[in-house]
Parts: C-alpha cells; structure tokens; sequence
C-alpha cells in the first residue's frame, strides 16, 4: 500500500471508531453529514466561488428514517477502505453492484438504485475530508480534448495532438498527470461532443494553437479538475462554449463558481477567470439566426428564473442584460445553428472573430 493512502485510511477508520465509541457510552449512533443543499450554500465574494455553509444534518441509527441511509454510509465507507487497502479503483456503477444485497432478516436492498450509493460517496467526502477520487472510487470516462500538449500519464507519455479522429479521452482522476509541454495559448470547452469533432476534424486547435475540450452535456468531475490545473499551472485563459439557453449558462456556472452540490470541493474544481463566449442573444442578429430559434417552454422559463436570482450572479450587470435580453426573446438555440452558415463556420469565423474580439460575457 503507498503511504500516501494511510490518510484516506485513517480518516476512514476514524469514523469507524467514532460509532464504536458512541455505541459503548449508550448512545444511538450517528453521523454528521453537512447539507448539501441551495438552503446551505453561501457566495464567496473574495474567492468568486459557491461554498458549503455550516448547516449540518445528524444521521441516526436507531431512527426509522434514517437507519437505512445509515447503514448505506458505513457499507460504501468499508467498500473504499477495501480498495485503498487493495491498491484497487472501482467505478461508481462497480460500488453499486458491490453494496446491492438483501438485509439480513429483511426483504429490503441496502441500495436499490444507484443514485442512492453515488449521494452516499458524496455524503463520505464531507465525513472523511477526502475526494472521491482519494478514496479510490472514479466515475466513467466522458469527455475528449485535442491540441499541443505533452503529458505523462501512469508513465507514458501522451501527446494530445496525435490521437486521431477521438482525441484522448479524460479520466475521471487526473491528480497524477503531469503536463510536459504545453504550447497553447488558451482553452475553449463546449458541452457538445459532436461540436468538439467538428473543430477537431478542421483542426481548429492547430489553427489557432489552443486546446479544444468538451463532454457531453455538463462537465465532469475530471474536466472541471484539469480545466483548473491547466489554467492555474500554465496560466491559459478558458472560454465556455455552450447553447443559447438556461441549461447552457448553469454549465458556465458550474465551471466558473462551482456546484451546489459540491460546493465542498470548490476549491479544487472552480475555476473564477472562466469567460463565457457564446452563443449569446447578441449572435442572433449579428450572425441571422433568427429561423433556427426553439420556443420556449415552461421549463426554459423556470430555469432561467432560477438562475437569474443566484447569488453570484445577481449583481453582475452583464449578465443580467444577457437574461433580460434572453426572456425576451422567449427562444433558444443550439450551438449547431451556426452550422447554417457553413458547416465550418464556427471554426473559420465564429470562434476566430469572436475571440480577436474579446466578444464575451465576463
């Protein structure tokens, strides 16, 4: 076992013992968990990034509604101490299987679905001060990124200019990659795949000497995590692609001031020098994409409410002008829609203008 893990270990056991002690006074067992909810979550205005408020939540054993997820938290909390003990990584789909089993005495699963296994590794991070990925638990692979850099990766090196057509695909932990060479000027993430294949297939990286990252849909874990050492340890400024829409400004959020629900570790995944570069409302006349807008639904409306009122942006004058200018409209759009103009219009002038422009939300 490397030393490096007696920390995750101990801080593991240390919960065991805790319970152990609690149970040898008499007392009913519990474990406090922090709330992990909009209601426990304040704005750090020095820092510009969501943190967890000191609200904390008791979970008991001898408590009907409590007793399950009880002992939810110690099966996961035993399922990684096995793992760092063994050297080994698991994936959050394999701890599932490895904590779905029947009661003893009871017909009741310990876990049904696996939402209820990845809350309680969320809800041990908190307990033990240690990431997911610290203690050996890794999501699945889901994103890609392209451009001139030279990493080294579990011993070999990786040039992620020369991966053909997929790019390397990002891990769930990158803490250990180290970068080798990096000759890029900056970063542009987009949250769609098939728009990181169309500026990968016109080498839009090498173009314009930048790295092209994306996933599909909201970013991972491992994405926000190497967007942020990238730009802290090679100083590369990063811009946010993403639709016209509430859903494409809450993955800028996330990526700039951190997650609500993992406001815990936003030190280690937010990232506040991120600027947002499209597609914006100004776009649609300037670029005629008037045709390609998608009404409204109510569910547009109601997001884009809700993110309108966040602490963090509440007070920002820009993008309050772009929600106002945003409901207005009463319509979204795909980052796709440019691909009316061209099929490599974003690559050759969009992006290019926009960037020589400085054209973004800030």
């Amino acid at each position: 076992m490397a030393k490096g893990k007696n920390k995750q270990l101990l801080a593991l056991e240390n919960l065991g013992k805790d319970i152990v002690k609690q149970i040898k006074k008499g007392k009913n067992p519990e474990i406090a968990i922090p709330i992990r909810a909009l209601s426990n979550i304040k704005f750090d205005e020095k820092t510009k990034t969501v943190q967890l408020g000191s609200k904390v939540s008791a979970r008991y054993f001898f408590h009907i509604a409590h007793a399950k997820k009880f002992l939810q938290t110690l099966e996961v909390a035993a399922i990684s101490h096995n793992l760092i003990k063994d050297g080994k990584h698991a994936s959050l789909r394999d701890v599932f299987y490895m904590a779905k089993r029947t009661i003893p005495g009871t017909k009741v699963n310990l876990v049904d679905d696996q939402p209820e296994s990845d809350s309680v590794i969320e809800d041990l991070e908190l307990v033990t001060d240690q990431s997911r990925e610290q203690l050996n638990v890794n999501a699945n692979k889901n994103g890609s990124v392209a451009g001139k850099v030279v990493i080294e990766d579990k011993g070999d090196t990786i040039d992620w200019s020369k991966l053909g057509s997929g790019g390397w695909s990002i891990p769930s932990n990158v803490e250990d990659i180290k970068f080798k060479k990096v000759t890029a000027k900056y970063i542009l993430y987009m949250e769609k795949a098939a728009v990181w294949e169309r500026l990968h297939e016109d080498k839009f990286w090498e173009k314009q000497n930048c790295i092209i990252m994306s996933s599909q849909g909201q970013t991972t874990r491992g994405i926000r995590r190497l967007l942020q050492r990238l730009t802290k340890e090679h100083k590369l400024p990063i811009y946010v692609l993403t639709d016209l829409d509430s859903w494409g400004h809450y993955i800028y959020s996330v990526i700039r001031f951190g997650s609500i629900n993992l406001a815990h570790i936003s030190g280690k995944m937010a990232i506040p020098s991120v600027r947002f570069l499209g597609i914006t409302t100004n776009d649609i006349e300037k670029y005629k994409l008037e045709k390609h807008l998608i009404k409204f639904k109510d569910t547009d409306l109601s997001r884009l409410k809700q993110i309108q009122n966040y602490a963090w942006f509440k007070d920002n004058k820009a993008w309050q002008k772009e929600f106002a200018a945003l409901k207005k409209l009463g319509a979204k759009a795909e980052i796709q829609a440019l691909s009316s103009k061209g099929i490599s219009f974003i690559s050759e002038k969009y992006l290019p203008e926009k960037i020589k422009n400085k054209d973004f939300i800030d």
